[in-house]
């Protein structure tokens, strides 16, 4: 893909703070467990009563609603989960790896005490508000938008996302498990696209998106 799309540059994706998070994950990483889940592989943020968050040090992941396995939100490393949502009332999301990832879990208990030993308030605080513009802009998204929107700002996401799991997942799954979109709908756009030669794929899996119009 040459250039960045317009929607990309304007999205909360491109405001990440990474070196806020790595701040936090050279302070932090040291106290916590390593663990390496392979691809598919779900991570529990409340086990046995207590609560856990989690260093993604490599690879990436998706955050999932139980019950549907909606993903409200998906990142690759570095990123840190389970902070944003600590004062939440019983255990109604997981994490789920995207492909095989390198990930630091300690209790969330224990980042908290890190956090105020080291004083890093306001790294925590740019991974909070990143955190949730993530998450309100996926459900403004999934709210307000058009189909075709919707279909256009997944596929700039998707362009995001690392190669080791785009290559592996398919436009319209990608899609179908991020939005209330019928796969027919789905594939009706994308269809659409690739006629007008917007974007090339290949079994499914797209490959090259060029910048795409505001409406279509």
């Amino acid at each position: 893909m040459k250039g960045l799309p317009l929607d990309y540059l304007n999205s909360t994706l491109a405001k990440k703070p990474l070196e806020h998070i790595k701040t936090l994950m050279d302070s932090i990483a040291p106290y916590g467990e390593k663990i390496t889940p392979v691809k598919g592989e779900v991570l529990r943020y409340q086990v046995n009563g207590k609560r856990y968050c989690y260093l993604l040090e490599s690879g990436s992941i998706s955050l999932n609603r139980r019950g549907d396995g909606m993903v409200l939100n998906s990142e690759k490393s570095p990123f840190i989960m389970g902070v944003s949502n600590q004062s939440a009332y019983g255990d109604r999301l997981y994490v789920r790896a995207l492909e095989k990832s390198e990930l630091t879990r300690l209790p969330l208990e224990r980042f908290n005490l890190l956090v105020q030993k080291y004083a890093l308030w306001e790294s925590t605080c740019a991974l909070l508000i990143y955190t949730s513009s993530r998450i309100f802009e996926h459900c403004t998204m999934i709210a307000k938008m058009s189909s075709y929107d919707i279909v256009k700002f997944q596929l700039n996401q998707l362009m995001n996302e690392s190669p080791s799991f785009r290559t592996n997942i398919t436009a319209a799954t990608y899609i179908k498990e991020r939005t209330y979109l019928s796969r027919s709908s789905i594939m009706r756009i994308i269809s659409d696209l690739k006629s007008a030669g917007l974007l090339s794929m290949e079994k499914g899996v797209l490959i090259e998106l060029k910048q795409l119009p505001p409406r279509y």
